[in-house]
Protein backbone atom coordinates (compact mmCIF):
# COMPACT_ATOMS: atom_id res chain seq x y z
CA UNK A 1 0.00 0.00 0.00
CA UNK A 2 1.44 2.73 -1.22
CA UNK A 3 1.88 6.87 0.56
CA UNK A 4 -0.38 8.52 -2.12
CA UNK A 5 0.15 12.07 -3.12
CA UNK A 6 -1.83 14.76 -1.39
CA UNK A 7 -2.92 13.10 1.61
CA UNK A 8 -4.04 14.94 4.54
CA UNK A 9 -5.79 12.70 7.15
CA UNK A 10 -9.11 11.57 7.42
CA UNK A 11 -11.50 11.68 4.46
CA UNK A 12 -14.60 13.59 4.57
CA UNK A 13 -16.83 12.22 1.75
CA UNK A 14 -16.52 8.41 0.26
CA UNK A 15 -14.05 7.45 -1.90
CA UNK A 16 -15.31 6.53 -5.37
CA UNK A 17 -12.68 6.62 -8.17
CA UNK A 18 -9.05 5.06 -8.40
CA UNK A 19 -7.75 8.85 -7.69
CA UNK A 20 -9.77 9.25 -4.45
CA UNK A 21 -7.77 6.03 -3.68
CA UNK A 22 -4.52 7.53 -4.73
CA UNK A 23 -5.25 10.92 -2.96
CA UNK A 24 -6.06 9.21 0.45
CA UNK A 25 -3.13 7.14 0.13
CA UNK A 26 -4.62 3.90 -0.30
CA UNK A 27 -2.63 3.20 -3.50
CA UNK A 28 0.93 3.48 -4.81
CA UNK A 29 0.44 6.25 -7.25
CA UNK A 30 2.18 3.14 -9.86
CA UNK A 31 -1.03 1.02 -9.30
CA UNK A 32 -3.27 3.61 -10.74
CA UNK A 33 -3.42 2.81 -14.60
CA UNK A 34 -3.96 -0.99 -13.87
CA UNK A 35 -6.47 -0.32 -11.27
CA UNK A 36 -8.93 1.95 -13.49
CA UNK A 37 -9.07 -0.77 -15.56
CA UNK A 38 -10.57 -3.10 -12.24
CA UNK A 39 -12.31 -0.26 -11.72
CA UNK A 40 -14.30 -0.95 -15.24
CA UNK A 41 -15.71 -4.01 -13.83
CA UNK A 42 -16.26 -3.34 -10.43
CA UNK A 43 -17.09 -0.65 -7.88
CA UNK A 44 -15.43 1.19 -5.62
CA UNK A 45 -16.54 3.30 -2.79
CA UNK A 46 -15.61 3.44 0.96
CA UNK A 47 -16.97 5.59 3.48
CA UNK A 48 -14.86 8.14 5.77
CA UNK A 49 -15.46 5.99 8.53
CA UNK A 50 -14.00 2.31 7.13
CA UNK A 51 -11.12 4.66 5.25
CA UNK A 52 -10.21 5.72 8.75
CA UNK A 53 -9.67 2.86 10.32
CA UNK A 54 -7.34 1.12 7.34
CA UNK A 55 -3.24 1.38 8.14
CA UNK A 56 -1.60 2.59 5.08
CA UNK A 57 1.98 1.63 6.69
CA UNK A 58 0.54 -1.97 6.88
CA UNK A 59 1.21 -4.31 3.34
CA UNK A 60 -1.72 -6.96 4.95
CA UNK A 61 -3.98 -4.70 6.76
CA UNK A 62 -7.13 -6.77 6.81
CA UNK A 63 -8.92 -3.66 6.53
CA UNK A 64 -7.87 -2.91 3.03
CA UNK A 65 -8.40 -5.95 2.28
CA UNK A 66 -11.69 -5.79 2.42
CA UNK A 67 -12.63 -2.28 0.50
CA UNK A 68 -9.29 -1.58 -1.91
CA UNK A 69 -9.41 -3.19 -5.06
CA UNK A 70 -6.28 -5.23 -5.66
CA UNK A 71 -5.10 -6.54 -9.21
CA UNK A 72 -5.90 -9.84 -7.88
CA UNK A 73 -9.55 -9.33 -9.09
CA UNK A 74 -8.63 -9.24 -12.46
CA UNK A 75 -8.14 -13.44 -12.60
CA UNK A 76 -10.85 -15.38 -12.82
CA UNK A 77 -10.65 -19.17 -12.57
CA UNK A 78 -12.64 -21.83 -14.14
CA UNK A 79 -14.98 -22.67 -11.27
CA UNK A 80 -15.77 -18.68 -10.66
CA UNK A 81 -19.35 -17.84 -11.85
CA UNK A 82 -21.27 -14.07 -11.91
CA UNK A 83 -24.60 -15.44 -10.55
CA UNK A 84 -22.42 -17.63 -7.85
CA UNK A 85 -25.65 -18.61 -5.49
CA UNK A 86 -28.33 -19.12 -8.27
CA UNK A 87 -30.37 -15.95 -7.60
CA UNK A 88 -31.34 -16.12 -11.04
CA UNK A 89 -32.79 -19.31 -11.48
CA UNK A 90 -35.25 -18.49 -8.07
CA UNK A 91 -36.48 -15.09 -10.04
CA UNK A 92 -40.44 -14.90 -10.55
CA UNK A 93 -40.19 -11.17 -11.29
CA UNK A 94 -38.02 -8.73 -10.74
CA UNK A 95 -36.44 -8.22 -7.75
CA UNK A 96 -37.82 -11.36 -5.91
CA UNK A 97 -35.55 -14.21 -4.62
CA UNK A 98 -37.65 -17.42 -3.77
CA UNK A 99 -35.60 -20.00 -3.25
CA UNK A 100 -37.21 -21.59 0.30
CA UNK A 101 -40.84 -21.74 0.76
CA UNK A 102 -41.52 -19.38 3.45
CA UNK A 103 -39.28 -17.01 2.63
CA UNK A 104 -38.45 -14.15 0.01
CA UNK A 105 -35.57 -11.92 -0.86
CA UNK A 106 -36.90 -8.46 -1.76
CA UNK A 107 -33.56 -6.24 -3.94
CA UNK A 108 -35.52 -3.00 -3.76
CA UNK A 109 -31.88 -1.35 -4.43
CA UNK A 110 -28.52 -2.71 -5.59
CA UNK A 111 -26.01 0.15 -4.40
CA UNK A 112 -24.17 0.22 -1.13
CA UNK A 113 -22.24 2.61 0.62
CA UNK A 114 -19.22 0.61 0.52
CA UNK A 115 -18.31 -2.18 -2.55
CA UNK A 116 -16.91 -5.03 -0.54
CA UNK A 117 -14.05 -6.62 -2.84
CA UNK A 118 -15.50 -10.40 -2.41
CA UNK A 119 -18.65 -9.50 -2.74
CA UNK A 120 -20.86 -12.09 -4.19
CA UNK A 121 -23.19 -9.83 -6.31
CA UNK A 122 -20.20 -7.75 -7.65
CA UNK A 123 -21.56 -8.22 -11.06
CA UNK A 124 -25.05 -6.58 -9.85
CA UNK A 125 -24.17 -4.00 -7.68
CA UNK A 126 -22.68 -0.37 -8.37
CA UNK A 127 -23.23 2.67 -10.41
CA UNK A 128 -22.66 0.45 -13.28
CA UNK A 129 -25.11 -2.32 -12.06
CA UNK A 130 -29.13 -2.89 -11.58
CA UNK A 131 -29.52 0.29 -9.44
CA UNK A 132 -33.24 1.10 -7.95
CA UNK A 133 -36.45 -0.86 -8.51
CA UNK A 134 -38.47 1.12 -10.81
CA UNK A 135 -41.64 1.99 -8.88
CA UNK A 136 -43.07 -0.88 -11.56
CA UNK A 137 -41.18 -3.35 -11.28
CA UNK A 138 -41.28 -2.54 -7.03
CA UNK A 139 -45.13 -2.97 -7.18
CA UNK A 140 -44.85 -6.23 -8.80
CA UNK A 141 -42.12 -7.77 -6.91
CA UNK A 142 -44.92 -6.40 -3.80
CA UNK A 143 -48.02 -8.17 -6.05
CA UNK A 144 -45.83 -11.21 -5.89
CA UNK A 145 -45.52 -11.71 -2.10
CA UNK A 146 -49.23 -10.38 -1.36
CA UNK A 147 -50.24 -12.78 -4.32
CA UNK A 148 -47.96 -16.01 -2.38
CA UNK A 149 -49.25 -16.57 1.29
CA UNK A 150 -46.85 -19.34 2.47
CA UNK A 151 -44.71 -16.33 2.17
CA UNK A 152 -43.82 -15.51 6.02
CA UNK A 153 -40.74 -13.51 5.99
CA UNK A 154 -39.47 -10.85 3.62
CA UNK A 155 -35.80 -10.22 3.58
CA UNK A 156 -34.59 -6.36 2.03
CA UNK A 157 -31.25 -7.14 0.54
CA UNK A 158 -29.29 -5.65 -2.19
CA UNK A 159 -27.41 -3.62 -2.57
CA UNK A 160 -27.50 -2.65 0.82
CA UNK A 161 -31.21 -1.58 1.49
CA UNK A 162 -30.29 1.02 4.42
CA UNK A 163 -29.10 2.88 1.07
CA UNK A 164 -32.68 3.89 0.77
CA UNK A 165 -33.85 7.15 2.55
CA UNK A 166 -35.98 6.99 5.23
CA UNK A 167 -39.26 8.32 3.14
CA UNK A 168 -38.31 5.38 0.45
CA UNK A 169 -38.02 2.72 3.55
CA UNK A 170 -41.18 4.05 5.21
CA UNK A 171 -43.23 3.67 2.13
CA UNK A 172 -41.91 0.22 1.46
CA UNK A 173 -42.89 -0.72 5.32
CA UNK A 174 -46.06 0.19 5.04
CA UNK A 175 -46.86 -1.48 1.79
CA UNK A 176 -45.56 -5.19 3.88
CA UNK A 177 -47.49 -3.70 6.20
CA UNK A 178 -51.09 -4.23 4.96
CA UNK A 179 -49.53 -7.80 3.60
CA UNK A 180 -51.20 -9.81 6.70
CA UNK A 181 -49.48 -12.95 6.19
CA UNK A 182 -45.73 -11.99 6.23
CA UNK A 183 -44.95 -11.51 9.64
CA UNK A 184 -40.36 -10.92 10.04
CA UNK A 185 -39.10 -7.97 7.79
CA UNK A 186 -35.35 -8.79 7.62
CA UNK A 187 -32.57 -6.44 6.88
CA UNK A 188 -29.16 -7.22 5.82
CA UNK A 189 -26.90 -4.40 5.93
CA UNK A 190 -23.37 -2.87 6.71
CA UNK A 191 -24.58 0.38 7.15
CA UNK A 192 -23.96 0.39 11.15
CA UNK A 193 -20.68 -0.20 10.97
CA UNK A 194 -19.95 1.46 7.59
CA UNK A 195 -21.60 4.53 7.56
CA UNK A 196 -22.96 4.54 11.60
CA UNK A 197 -24.05 7.92 11.78
CA UNK A 198 -26.97 7.09 9.12
CA UNK A 199 -28.42 4.90 12.01
CA UNK A 200 -30.52 7.89 12.85
CA UNK A 201 -34.30 8.61 14.41
CA UNK A 202 -35.03 8.66 10.68
CA UNK A 203 -33.97 5.81 9.64
CA UNK A 204 -35.20 3.72 12.98
CA UNK A 205 -38.45 5.32 12.56
CA UNK A 206 -38.76 3.91 9.17
CA UNK A 207 -37.75 0.74 10.17
CA UNK A 208 -39.80 0.04 12.41
CA UNK A 209 -42.76 1.57 10.08
CA UNK A 210 -44.45 -1.66 9.07
CA UNK A 211 -45.34 -2.78 12.50
CA UNK A 212 -43.86 -5.72 12.01
CA UNK A 213 -41.20 -7.72 14.00
CA UNK A 214 -37.78 -6.87 12.56
CA UNK A 215 -34.54 -8.21 12.44
CA UNK A 216 -31.52 -7.00 10.85
CA UNK A 217 -28.50 -9.10 10.05
CA UNK A 218 -25.08 -6.78 10.27
CA UNK A 219 -22.43 -7.90 7.89
CA UNK A 220 -18.70 -7.31 9.68
CA UNK A 221 -15.81 -9.02 9.15
CA UNK A 222 -13.04 -8.01 11.59
CA UNK A 223 -13.14 -6.78 15.00
CA UNK A 224 -11.84 -3.23 14.03
CA UNK A 225 -15.40 -2.59 11.98
CA UNK A 226 -17.09 -2.22 15.91
CA UNK A 227 -15.72 2.15 16.61
CA UNK A 228 -17.16 3.59 19.14
CA UNK A 229 -19.90 4.94 16.10
CA UNK A 230 -20.96 1.38 15.51
CA UNK A 231 -21.40 0.63 19.03
CA UNK A 232 -23.40 3.52 19.37
CA UNK A 233 -24.90 2.66 16.46
CA UNK A 234 -25.68 -0.52 16.96
CA UNK A 235 -26.94 0.21 20.87
CA UNK A 236 -29.60 2.31 18.81
CA UNK A 237 -31.09 -0.52 17.02
CA UNK A 238 -31.25 -2.34 20.23
CA UNK A 239 -32.72 0.23 21.89
CA UNK A 240 -35.75 0.84 19.09
CA UNK A 241 -36.49 -3.28 20.02
CA UNK A 242 -34.67 -4.24 16.72
CA UNK A 243 -33.24 -7.76 16.98
CA UNK A 244 -30.03 -8.09 15.59
CA UNK A 245 -28.23 -11.25 14.23
CA UNK A 246 -24.86 -11.28 12.31
CA UNK A 247 -23.37 -12.67 9.19
CA UNK A 248 -20.05 -12.75 8.29
CA UNK A 249 -17.55 -14.49 5.49
CA UNK A 250 -14.68 -16.40 6.21
CA UNK A 251 -11.85 -14.43 4.27
CA UNK A 252 -8.11 -15.47 3.92
CA UNK A 253 -6.34 -12.61 5.61
CA UNK A 254 -8.87 -10.72 7.12
CA UNK A 255 -10.06 -13.42 9.80
CA UNK A 256 -8.95 -16.62 8.91
CA UNK A 257 -7.35 -17.04 12.17
CA UNK A 258 -9.29 -18.21 15.44
CA UNK A 259 -8.22 -15.50 17.49
CA UNK A 260 -9.17 -13.11 15.17
CA UNK A 261 -12.91 -14.92 14.75
CA UNK A 262 -13.09 -15.26 18.45
CA UNK A 263 -13.03 -11.72 19.09
CA UNK A 264 -15.32 -11.05 16.50
CA UNK A 265 -17.88 -12.96 17.73
CA UNK A 266 -17.32 -11.98 20.91
CA UNK A 267 -17.48 -8.25 19.63
CA UNK A 268 -20.84 -9.20 18.14
CA UNK A 269 -22.71 -10.47 21.56
CA UNK A 270 -21.23 -7.58 23.65
CA UNK A 271 -23.33 -5.21 21.34
CA UNK A 272 -26.17 -7.41 21.63
CA UNK A 273 -25.78 -9.13 17.76
CA UNK A 274 -26.45 -12.97 18.29
CA UNK A 275 -24.02 -14.47 15.57
CA UNK A 276 -25.75 -16.37 13.24
CA UNK A 277 -24.50 -17.10 9.59
CA UNK A 278 -20.14 -17.42 8.92
CA UNK A 279 -19.98 -17.82 5.45
CA UNK A 280 -17.74 -19.62 3.21
CA UNK A 281 -16.69 -17.27 0.15
CA UNK A 282 -18.93 -17.75 -2.53
CA UNK A 283 -17.66 -18.31 -6.42
CA UNK A 284 -17.41 -14.93 -7.58
CA UNK A 285 -15.72 -13.77 -10.85
CA UNK A 286 -11.73 -12.13 -8.87
CA UNK A 287 -12.51 -13.61 -5.79
CA UNK A 288 -10.31 -16.35 -5.19
CA UNK A 289 -7.19 -14.73 -3.59
CA UNK A 290 -9.90 -14.70 -0.30
CA UNK A 291 -10.86 -18.44 -0.65
CA UNK A 292 -10.23 -20.80 2.35
CA UNK A 293 -10.47 -24.64 1.15
CA UNK A 294 -13.59 -25.61 3.50
CA UNK A 295 -11.28 -28.13 5.22
CA UNK A 296 -9.38 -25.16 6.66
CA UNK A 297 -12.77 -23.23 7.28
CA UNK A 298 -13.87 -26.32 9.58
CA UNK A 299 -10.65 -26.76 11.57
CA UNK A 300 -11.23 -22.69 12.27
CA UNK A 301 -15.03 -23.07 13.56
CA UNK A 302 -13.73 -26.78 15.77
CA UNK A 303 -11.35 -24.57 16.95
CA UNK A 304 -13.79 -21.30 18.05
CA UNK A 305 -15.88 -23.55 19.61
CA UNK A 306 -13.35 -25.01 21.98
CA UNK A 307 -12.21 -21.27 22.89
CA UNK A 308 -15.78 -19.40 22.93
CA UNK A 309 -19.04 -19.52 24.97
CA UNK A 310 -21.99 -20.94 22.82
CA UNK A 311 -23.27 -17.40 22.58
CA UNK A 312 -20.89 -16.67 20.28
CA UNK A 313 -21.03 -19.91 17.74
CA UNK A 314 -22.01 -19.07 14.30
CA UNK A 315 -23.48 -21.75 11.57
CA UNK A 316 -20.87 -22.16 8.74
CA UNK A 317 -22.86 -22.03 5.43
CA UNK A 318 -21.81 -23.14 2.26
CA UNK A 319 -24.27 -21.75 -0.49
CA UNK A 320 -24.67 -24.15 -3.01
CA UNK A 321 -23.65 -23.20 -6.79
CA UNK A 322 -26.83 -23.45 -8.78
CA UNK A 323 -29.28 -22.02 -6.69
CA UNK A 324 -29.58 -24.74 -4.32
CA UNK A 325 -29.38 -22.81 -1.05
CA UNK A 326 -27.44 -23.32 2.02
CA UNK A 327 -25.89 -26.13 4.19
CA UNK A 328 -24.38 -26.01 7.00
CA UNK A 329 -20.71 -27.20 6.12
CA UNK A 330 -19.80 -27.36 9.79
CA UNK A 331 -21.90 -30.58 10.29
CA UNK A 332 -22.49 -32.96 8.28
CA UNK A 333 -24.03 -31.90 5.36
CA UNK A 334 -21.03 -31.98 3.37
CA UNK A 335 -18.15 -35.29 2.55
CA UNK A 336 -15.11 -35.16 0.93
CA UNK A 337 -14.26 -36.85 -1.73
CA UNK A 338 -11.35 -37.59 -4.18
CA UNK A 339 -9.13 -34.29 -5.64
CA UNK A 340 -9.71 -31.73 -3.05
CA UNK A 341 -13.94 -31.89 -4.24
CA UNK A 342 -17.22 -32.30 -1.93
CA UNK A 343 -20.41 -34.11 -2.01
CA UNK A 344 -22.80 -31.19 -0.39
CA UNK A 345 -26.59 -32.21 0.46
CA UNK A 346 -29.28 -29.64 -0.11
CA UNK A 347 -32.30 -29.11 2.55
CA UNK A 348 -33.97 -31.21 0.22
CA UNK A 349 -31.71 -34.14 0.24
CA UNK A 350 -30.21 -33.20 -3.00
CA UNK A 351 -26.48 -34.04 -3.61
CA UNK A 352 -24.16 -31.46 -5.56
CA UNK A 353 -20.38 -31.71 -6.18
CA UNK A 354 -18.20 -28.61 -4.99
CA UNK A 355 -16.83 -26.86 -6.65
CA UNK A 356 -19.40 -27.75 -9.42
CA UNK A 357 -17.96 -29.28 -12.15
CA UNK A 358 -20.67 -28.40 -14.99
CA UNK A 359 -18.31 -25.80 -16.63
Amino acid sequence: MGTGRGYTGMTVRALKSVQDLADAGLIADGDATGLDRLAQHYAISITPAIAALIDRTDPNDPMARQFVPDMAELTVTPEERGDPIGDFAHTPVEGIVHRYPDRVLLKAVHICPVYCRFCFRREMVGPKGDGLLSGAALEQALNYIRDHTEIWEVILTGGDPLVLSPRRLTALMAALSAIEHVKIVRFHTRVPVVEPGRVDADLIGALNASGKVIYLALHANHPREFTADARAACARLNAAGIVLVSQSVLLKGVNDDVDTLATLMRTFVENRVKPYYLHHPDLAPGTSHFRLTIAEGQALVAALRGRVSGLCQPTYILDIPGGHGKADIGRAEISADTGGCYTVSDYQGGQHRYPPSDN
